[in-house]
């Protein structure tokens, strides 16, 4: 039987969820491997959290009993889903979805106009996330609330540790996908751009991907794409409106806009960790895992480490990009980053181009999003 360690630190408690990316930077200074009965091992150095991700025969990513495609997956079995995954996010296919998204993100920043003070997170970032993920997938703007309404829920059971209403947010999620799969099962439905449909032909080792399988895939693309998209949009445009100068450099060399909301991100990074678990024994930070652990990697502590960034909260164009974990490294380097760049572009320049000025509000201040989530839960914004 393992004995583990007392709890370095409580990842569930309110000090630590008020702010997340103030606990995490504290949390690499003080004690850079850590152990909690919530995660078992965080890992919050950049040195660290590179050393894991490019060994995945030490920390493997199947952490789970439950099939994830690719995320849940080493190799060989990792390279063929992923290379069966790849061609969805590639050049053409994100300059042809480009115009849709463009459409989506100046309808609802439009909406806008002529408005004094909004809360960006519920009137931009989460119907953009949702409606572009709709979108993607080729699926009716009618599962738009039940696909917010599902990532609120799961967030929360993630927080709680309720493995019980996660079970049953797994059946909630393959219900609403199935309903899709479904229709597209039974009727010749959707085109070359729908996405759903193209998966119900894809094949693995000639065979046809079978249904966990997809809805595995649809899973991850939904929880990262909407989760991920909505704080991102509230990340960068709170960045913006606190930095007056920086934003009208925007507004004006929109070309550079990709590369700031790389760093901008960097900084407050939208996704707050993923896991994995040692195959054998290890050594971390000066710190002994046994075989068979759950190791966390923070990417928020990670991406804002001293020692990979020099003067880590200052925001810089001429930073190399080499160190930026925004969309991680190694063979699990997320295969959706060509679609999220693009759509994050998309909406932040229909923002800046649309809106004069946006403007941070004395005395109503962004209220943090807590674990899973990253970035803000409310964001109140002044429109000029």
């Amino acid at each position: 039987m393992i004995r583990y360690p007392k709890q370095d630190w409580d990842p569930q408690s309110e000090a630590v969820q008020c702010n997340q990316r103030a606990a995490y930077d504290q949390m690499r200074e003080y004690c850079p491997v850590a152990f909690s009965d919530f995660f078992q091992w965080s890992v919050f150095r950049h040195a660290d959290v590179c050393r894991i991700l490019l060994d995945p025969q030490t920390f493997s990513s199947r952490v789970s009993q439950h099939v994830s495609v690719p995320n849940g997956m080493d190799p060989p079995q990792h390279t063929f889903y992923r290379k069966l995954i790849d061609p969805y996010f590639n050049a053409d296919r994100m300059a042809t979805f480009r115009w849709q998204c463009q459409a989506i993100a100046d309808e609802l920043v439009n909406r806008l106009s002529g408005r004094c003070k909004i809360d960006l997170m519920a009137e931009l970032a989460r119907p953009f996330a949702s409606r572009v993920q709709c979108a993607f997938m080729g699926w009716p703007l009618e599962l738009q609330p039940a696909l917010l309404h599902w990532v609120k829920n799961n967030n929360s059971a993630v927080l709680a540790g309720n493995r019980r209403a996660l079970s049953a947010l797994a059946a909630e999620f393959e219900y609403i996908v199935g309903s899709q799969l479904n229709i597209r099962f039974h009727v010749k439905t959707g085109s070359d751009t729908d996405v759903t449909s193209r998966l119900l032909q894809e094949q693995i080792n000639g065979r046809l991907l079978n249904y966990q399988e997809i809805v595995s895939i649809l899973r991850n693309w939904t929880a990262g794409e909407v989760g991920t998209i909505a704080a991102s949009v509230g990340i960068l445009a709170h960045f913006l409106a606190g930095h007056p100068d920086i934003q009208q450099q925007l507004r004006e060399k929109p070309e550079l806009l990709w590369q700031a909301n790389d760093e901008i991100l960097r900084m407050h990074n939208p996704l707050v960790d993923s896991r994995r678990f040692n195959t054998r024994t290890v050594e971390l930070g000066g710190r002994k895992i046994p075989a068979g652990q759950r190791v966390t990697i923070n990417w928020i502590a990670a991406n804002r480490d001293p020692e990979a960034f020099h003067d880590p909260d200052k925001f810089s164009l001429e930073r190399a990009t080499s160190n930026n974990l925004l969309y991680g490294t190694g063979i699990h380097q997320c295969p959706g980053k060509p679609l999220a760049r693009m759509e994050l572009v998309v909406i932040m320049q229909s923002l800046l181009q649309q809106i004069t000025q946006l403007r941070l509000i004395n005395g109503q201040p962004a209220v943090f999003a807590r674990y899973p989530a990253s970035g803000f839960f409310s964001l109140p914004l002044k429109l000029n």
